[in-house]
């Protein structure tokens, strides 16, 4: 298990948590003019590292906010 440190509640199991993804994704500026590749890269592509990553996690058994986390993909170890 991994512990979490929501920054509101402390630290805290991860199964009070839900995964969001990789931080740090713009949402594209103008979405009209995008085509379905396009789209389908922003939906679904992504960086997938062997080491630190930016994730959002939601603390969706605590205060129901959304937050980024530092994480080592391998190791699990949080940084602050």
């Amino acid at each position: 298990m991994m512990l979490i440190e929501c920054p509101h509640c402390g630290p805290r199991d991860e199964n009070e948590f839900r995964y969001g993804g990789q931080a740090g994704v713009a949402y594209p500026e103008r979405p009209a003019e995008l085509g379905d590749e396009e789209w389908a890269a922003y939906v679904f592509m992504r960086d997938n590292p062997k080491g630190w990553f930016h994730e959002r996690w939601f603390h969706t058994s605590g205060c129901r906010t959304w937050f980024t986390v530092h994480r080592h993909t391998v190791t699990h170890e949080i940084r602050p």
